[in-house]
């Protein structure tokens, strides 16, 4: 039988749909598995020798022969500008403003045939490294005041290069998911007192069912009324508001729940495409008292349709239960 579930985090109401995963599917097994891939492309502007391709670096990280482990630098088909001004505009109900602020790619590893399941967790204790020094850079650019990781995994989830690696945007501007977001963990916090975030967490680790891995700063958990299959929470069990908050004892924790998490879903799931986020608070809350920073694994196993599209509410062919049971039987 189907159910709603609602998410206090995110405002939506998630239909919880097991049947439809039983429907006719005309396009089931559309998706190609991926070609091996070389461990170095000539053409790839993203492999070692191939430096010239991109712009110049903002920040690498060196192994001790002087070769590069993970490096920084802008976007060469950036979606912002750093060098122009906001230039507000306004006519009646049309507004705009120029596209002012920073996009940067992290290249996760030399190599060109690892994903990050690949990786050991050491390597993934680098590329969040290399987060966390370039999101303290961008918070103090004047224009930025909204900064989003994001990494974008298989063609489903929006990648153009198969050469791993993330990306880092600071805009002027809040999204209405972000101060949807925020308002809601204010409201709670002034009703209810303390923090959202540490709430939704308290009572997942007593429900337990829904919880993949914990460890003594983090918790990966499916949240209750989860989007979509396989959609994945990591919290810190200390409230921090803000990713650059995070110790470098606690990137290591991280890099291996991370770790044994992609590969639990490439062993349970068949490795699909996913995208990867790290929700942080607005640079000017940096220091929050209610909002609560978090990873979010996204699995691009289902897409929205009309239903979605029309009444903007999820639904959801797999109960998280079942997901999270499938992930803890996975032996890594």
């Amino acid at each position: 039988m189907s159910e709603m579930r609602f998410n206090p985090i995110t405002l939506d109401w998630v239909v919880m749909a097991p049947d439809r995963a039983l429907r006719p599917d005309d396009f089931h097994g559309d998706r190609v598995q991926p070609a091996p891939r070389a461990a170095h492309r000539d053409d790839c502007p993203f492999c070692t020798g191939n430096e010239s391709m991109t712009p110049g670096e903002t920040a690498r990280i060196s192994a001790p022969d002087g070769s590069w482990l993970v490096r920084a630098f802008p976007n060469k088909y950036s979606v912002f500008d750093p060098g122009c001004e906001l230039q507000r505009k306004k006519n009646g109900t049309f507004r705009s403003m120029a596209a002012a602020g920073v996009h940067e790619v992290v290249v996760e590893h030399p190599r060109h045939d690892l994903d990050l399941c690949d990786m050991e967790p050491a390597h993934l204790a680098l590329m969040l490294r290399m987060y966390r020094e370039r999101y303290q850079a961008l918070r103090h650019h004047p224009l930025a005041e909204s900064i989003v990781i994001f990494k974008n995994q298989g063609r489903r989830a929006g990648s153009s290069l198969e050469h791993s690696h993330s990306q880092i945007t600071a805009a002027p501007v809040l999204s209405s998911q972000v101060i949807m977001r925020l308002q809601e963990a204010r409201r709670f916090h002034e009703l209810e007192g303390g923090c959202l975030y540490c709430a939704v967490l308290h009572e997942e680790l007593l429900a337990e069912e829904r919880v993949i891995e914990e460890g003594g700063s983090f918790v990966a958990f499916m949240p209750y009324a989860a989007l979509s299959p396989y959609h994945t929470w990591v919290f810190p069990r200390k409230h921090q508001s803000s990713y650059d908050e995070i110790s470098d004892a606690d990137i290591a924790e991280l890099a291996g729940i991370l770790s044994r998490l992609l590969r639990r879903l490439r062993s349970a799931a068949g490795g699909p495409d996913y995208n990867i986020t790290i929700r942080s608070a607005p640079v000017g809350e940096v220091s929050s008292g209610c909002f609560h920073w978090y990873l979010s694994v996204v699995s691009r196993i289902s897409q929205l349709a009309g239903f979605e599209l029309g009444s903007g509410t999820y639904i959801n062919s797999m109960r998280p239960e079942r997901c999270a049971e499938l992930l803890r039987s996975v032996a890594v």
